[in-house]
């Protein structure tokens, strides 16, 4: 701040009277008069800002336990591949622990990942791409360290199961084992944390395709646009039963849906750029979050975010990784193939993928051909060759995009 307040433009190589130059020098001016009131707002602000930042930062829990899990694992670990790409786990935690939380059933002592997430942020922040794993997929859970200190045998089971017997780490493995993705970070949040940050913007709108009366999820909604504050917002992301065909993929396509909508909420009413707005949202997300330690400050989360701001709606894309009933329970689903290696695969090298309404993962190419012609231009004599060349277009997969209106 002080270099930018005590910057001088002298004459030199395109610095005319006007055209490129007259505007590089206003811009410059235009960053020493901001650089200095920034200056002056925190001077002013003295102690107070400090305070809000270290509050803000305090609220936020850094997963030690985890973090020390993962390092003795390390050599096992998947390798980034594309640098500066970066993937996030996003855990809703259906833990009742604690007052706040206990409304919403009998605290057991133990806890589930309610919904997981793996967030693809591209290289250069041009998309983003969420992923839901659902939570009855059959996997593979590597021994995990429980939270008494023991460890559980590797076993096939539901994938949920990973965060009831070793936390997050332990859904972190299943993850990269199942992915070959390097988890970069990740981000546990709760019932409780879930309403604040929904009732902090002032809640979410969504388009209701169809009234909803749920009692057990104490849901009375009208169909078409309804604004849900915090408590509904989290009845319509976990309802099952009782909306759509009832199936977990209807949910997670709900929540993919809710996603979008809240992500369009923030960035269309100013939030990010308005203090008075800003600060309340800050207070409510940090405060319920649990994160690795990279991520565990403010600073943290501001240099993993900050490209965000720039994502087109469209280019926000959510969808489900493909999957099926499993072949020896109904109840339970596993992975369909190629397709789901064929979604890590792009996920792995930062490559492009489309996302679509309805339909299965599809692929296509394009072949071109024509006369191989001889030295100078003349065609050869003989057989004409006819060289194809092949045009791979990204792989589509069912999903939808935070550009689109839940009720199209």
């Amino acid at each position: 701040m002080v270099a930018a307040v005590g910057y001088r433009v002298g004459p030199g190589a395109g610095a005319s009277a006007s055209g490129r130059g007259l505007v590089r020098r206003r811009r410059r001016r235009w960053v020493r008069i901001t650089a200095f009131g920034v200056t002056a707002l925190l001077v002013a602000a003295g102690g107070a800002g400090w305070a809000v930042y270290a509050k803000l930062s305090g609220n936020i829990t850094p997963d030690e336990a985890a973090a020390a899990e993962l390092a003795r694992y390390d050599k096992e670990r998947p390798t980034s591949l594309v640098k500066d790409a970066r993937n996030i786990l996003l855990i809703g935690s259906d833990s009742r622990e604690g007052t706040d939380n206990a409304r919403y059933g009998r605290d057991s002592g133990t806890e589930r990942s309610d919904t997981t997430i793996l967030l693809h942020l591209s290289a250069g922040r041009g998309s983003a791409t969420a992923v839901s794993l659902p939570r009855d997929l059959m996997v593979d859970l590597p021994g995990c360290r429980r939270p008494d200190g023991s460890r559980s045998a590797p076993r096939f089971a539901m994938f949920n199961q990973a965060f009831q017997v070793g936390g997050s780490a332990c859904t972190i493995r299943t993850v990269e084992k199942l992915t070959d993705i390097r988890i970069d970070h990740h981000v546990v949040v709760d019932f409780h944390g879930f309403t604040k940050m929904v009732d902090a913007v002032d809640g979410v709108e969504v388009c209701l395709r169809e009234p909803i009366d749920d009692r057990a999820a104490k849901l009375r909604l009208p169909a078409g646009h309804v604004t849900l504050n915090g408590e509904q917002a989290l009845g319509y992301v976990r309802a099952r039963k009782s909306l759509g065909d009832g199936s977990d993929t209807e949910r997670m396509e709900r929540q993919q849906r809710f996603l979008g909508a809240l992500v369009n909420k923030v960035r269309s009413n100013d939030v990010l750029l308005n203090p008075v707005k800003l600060y309340p949202v800050l207070d409510a997300a940090t405060s319920s979050l649990t994160t690795d330690p990279a991520l565990a400050s403010l600073r943290g989360l501001y240099d993993l975010v900050r490209g965000l701001r720039d994502i087109p709606m469209e280019e926000v894309q959510f969808l489900t990784v493909p999957r099926e009933s499993y072949a020896y329970d109904a109840n339970r689903d596993q992975l369909v193939e190629p397709a789901a290696d064929r979604l890590f695969e792009r996920l792995r090298t930062d490559g492009p993928l489309v996302v679509a309404g309805n339909g299965p993962p599809v692929s296509a190419s394009l072949s071109l051909s024509g006369a191989h012609d001889g030295p100078y231009g003349h065609a050869r004599p003989g057989p004409r060759l006819r060289p194809a060349v092949t045009v791979s277009p990204p792989p589509t997969y069912r999903g939808n995009t935070a550009a689109e209106d839940t009720c199209g």
